[in-house]
């Protein structure tokens, strides 16, 4: 299902292939929480910004309108007309963002719904129902995330217990694959590292998990606070465990500065709410560096945002324009915006693989890791 095409040092250029259609790796994937981008994006702009696949929220979808719903619309796919793949997460960063409100036991979580306060239980079985309800492409293992800093013993039981509830969703996912009326009978799954900054549980965790043989693997409970270096040293640590011929996933990243080094690293697959928070309220990715665009120097600047970038935003309308739509809180200064820096972060993705297929790739990184950092 994964075809390694070309290497750089570490860096690889892949192919993912799904039912839903082949990912070109390295692919920043578009977080898509509630089956829809925030700031007014629909699927079918997410075709024009070059997204190959969308992520979805496990745990917000089965609040409301509740995956029952959307098994009943067909899945995920009809639901929100889009036909290219679909990663579901499990819930586990949801409920470890739940704290005041949840209860972590060995069958699974109890915690209260941060909208109506109604009781839920999750567990790894539970995790998968929702999950093949929905119908994604690929589901992610229901796992424990453990806040940074923590303690070893604490973190070392968490891990163990990652591990037990990563056999249950595995075999859970098999007899739900094999049901007559699932909707996707092809689901695949990703297993999720953890073990805080400990470099022995995230070596000794990958280890283990590496031998159930799964669709891909995820490196989870990083980018929640702890310095850069912290995390690239992390996935230092776990990259030579990781299978070769899988897809490789660092969950929640990041920043282009952040992408590029761990692409350097041999990481494939990401996912941030950044690109579409930060473009809601008027930050925008560049490739001279990040501009805040309600700036008064931009008062009367007639150029696009970007004047490498042919983004729907930047072919048609002027920083002088944008600048405009937020101080007036026009809902449309959102939308372009997010569609301004969906399509910078595809476009960067798309240049990181030519990159590595030119054996270029060192050069990027040298040029665009600081720069795409800098502000303007």
């Amino acid at each position: 299902m994964f075809k390694l095409l070309k290497k750089e040092n570490k860096a690889r250029r892949g192919e993912f292939h799904t039912v839903h259609g082949v990912i070109q790796t390295p692919c920043f994937m578009n977080v898509g929480t509630s089956a829809a981008i925030k700031g007014g994006v629909s699927s079918i702009d997410l075709v024009e910004l070059k997204c190959q696949v969308e992520l979805c929220n496990t745990y917000h979808l089965h609040v409301r309108p509740g995956d029952k719903v959307i098994k009943e619309m067909g899945g995920l796919h009809k639901f929100m007309n889009w036909n290219r793949p679909i990663l579901t997460d499990s819930g586990g960063f949801q409920v470890f963002s739940l704290a005041s409100l949840r209860k972590i036991k060995e069958e699974g979580v109890y915690f209260s719904s941060h909208v109506d306060g109604r009781k839920i239980f999750m567990g790894p079985e539970e995790s998968m129902q929702i999950q093949s309800n929905l119908g994604s492409t690929i589901a992610m293992a229901f796992d424990e995330c453990v806040e940074n800093p923590a303690k070893y013993e604490y973190s070392k039981k968490s891990c163990e217990r990652t591990t037990r509830w990563l056999y249950r969703c595995k075999e859970e996912m098999e007899r739900l694959n094999s049901l007559h009326d699932t909707i996707n009978k092809k689901q695949m799954l990703f297993g999720i590292n953890q073990g805080c900054t400990f470099d022995d549980l995230r070596m000794s965790h990958m280890e283990e998990i590496a031998k159930l043989d799964l669709d891909g693997y995820a490196i989870g409970g990083l980018a929640v606070g702890e310095p850069a270096e912290e995390m690239y040293r992390i996935i230092e640590t776990v990259e030579p465990i990781m299978p070769e011929n899988k897809p490789r996933y660092l969950m929640g990243v990041g920043t282009p500065e952040n992408i590029i080094e761990a692409v350097y690293r041999g990481v494939d697959l990401f996912d941030c709410v950044m690109p579409s928070r930060n473009a809601r309220h008027a930050t925008l990715f560049t490739w001279k560096g990040i501009m805040h665009v309600t700036n008064k120097c931009y008062t009367t600047d007639p150029r696009p945002v970007d004047e490498e970038c042919d983004c729907p935003t930047c072919r048609n309308f002027s920083r002088s324009y944008l600048r405009h739509l937020f101080k007036a809180d026009e809902q449309l200064a959102g939308r372009l915006a997010v569609m301004h820096n969906l399509y910078f972060y595809n476009t960067l993705m798309e240049r990181i693989r030519a990159a590595i297929e030119s054996d270029n790739f060192e050069k990027f990184r040298e040029k665009y890791s600081p720069l795409l950092s800098t502000r303007i």
